[in-house]
């Protein structure tokens, strides 16, 4: 049965610590999760765990070269698991081992509440395969000399969706687009260095220095001043400044021309549409400042289900194949501000049937 709240566990330590500690914790939903993307990657790229373990091994090289901490982390977690190093590459790389043939929905949202108040609020859905939610994480990773981590990541993954202690946050959009290199950090291990860093600026910088990203991808990154939009590919990158003092993407590049982008979620440029409405419309109400709050986007933002099932708040399409079939599992608003924090709703927002309202820290 699936869980009406993720696990929580905390990590503190050396990087090879974290790492242990969160295969020790989390080994038997580690190996769900490779079992699950064993069986993901058979129908999407037709391709067995042994093929999967080949191209990892190239990532595993890349990582080892770029980010030495991490791939030491990853290191720790295969150990503390039972599972081979590459097992856990593999699982980080996932969206760029299938080549973008993952189905990945996801609408994010950044609203800069300043001048009123001094902040952003961060927010997405994420939608994915509901055969993953068993293996969601609430986690939080304590680090000597880096900001302190809170995210929801998938078991075995060392970055995803959240936000630290020098309140920056991310949210993540798939792309799917050609080409991938395996000499550029995957999106994942990218998403790890946003969250070790103090500012927007920094974290741009710092994935510049390390050459770019793998595969193409969305990440909408704020901390307290300001939100960006990225839109990133391992042929170049494009920014996405705010207006209005507002970002919104989905699952499809707006401006990133770089890259060979085939059309292939049909609903993505219509929740992008739908998610601009709805925020112009509250605009035009007057809500600003500290009106922006979780409880307003979840009701009047995120629950939306026009288009539906490839809605704002998604639902499971039975056209599609088992593996890939997609709906929000999730939902994250962010208040990034001198105490940032988080609220999440564990399943589809204004179903009636999502759990209560869980926070972060905890």
């Amino acid at each position: 049965m699936t869980p009406t709240r993720p696990r929580i566990i905390d990590l503190k330590g050396t990087p090879r610590e974290i790492g242990i500690q969160h295969g020790k914790q989390l080994s038997r939903e580690i190996k769900s999760q490779i079992d699950v993307y064993s069986a993901m990657f058979e129908v999407t790229s037709k391709m067995s765990w042994d093929a999967v373990l080949e191209l990892a091994e190239e990532f595993s090289e890349t990582i080892n070269s770029l980010t030495p901490d991490i791939h030491e982390e990853m290191q720790g977690i295969a150990e503390g698991a039972g599972v081979d190093i590459l097992d856990i590459v593999a699982l980080n790389c996932r969206s760029e081992i299938a080549l973008g043939n993952f189905s990945d929905g996801c609408t994010s949202l950044a609203w800069n509440t300043r001048p009123d108040v001094e902040g952003v609020v961060l927010a997405q859905n994420w939608d994915w395969t509901n055969r993953v939610k068993q293996n969601l994480v609430m986690m939080s990773i304590d680090q000597v000399g880096k900001p302190k981590i809170h995210m929801i990541t998938e078991s075995g993954i060392v970055g995803k969706i959240g936000f630290n202690s020098a309140a920056v946050g991310v949210c993540l959009n798939a792309i799917r687009a050609r080409p991938v290199l395996s000499t550029k950090l995957p999106i994942h291990i990218a998403l790890r260095v946003c969250l070790e860093s103090t500012s927007v600026d920094g974290a741009v910088r710092r994935l510049q220095s390390l050459g770019g990203v793998a595969s193409s991808q969305h990440i909408l990154i704020a901390d307290q001043h300001k939100a960006l939009g990225m839109e990133l590919s391992p042929l170049g990158d494009v920014y996405l400044p705010e207006e209005r003092g507002i970002v919104t993407h989905s699952n499809h590049f707006i401006k990133n021309g770089y890259v060979d982008e085939p059309p292939w979620l049909a609903g993505s440029p219509v929740r992008l549409q739908r998610i601009r409405q709805l925020t112009a419309k509250l605009m035009d109400e007057g809500v600003s400042g500290s009106m922006v709050q979780g409880s307003l986007l979840r009701e009047r933002v995120f629950s939306d289900t026009f288009n539906a099932p490839q809605a704002i708040c998604c639902q499971e399409d039975p056209s599609r194949p088992i593996e890939t079939r997609s709906s929000t599992l999730f939902n994250i608003i962010m208040s990034l501000n001198e105490k940032p924090s988080a609220e999440v709703v564990w399943g589809k927002p204004g179903s009636g049937e999502e759990g209560e309202v869980l926070t972060l820290p905890w």
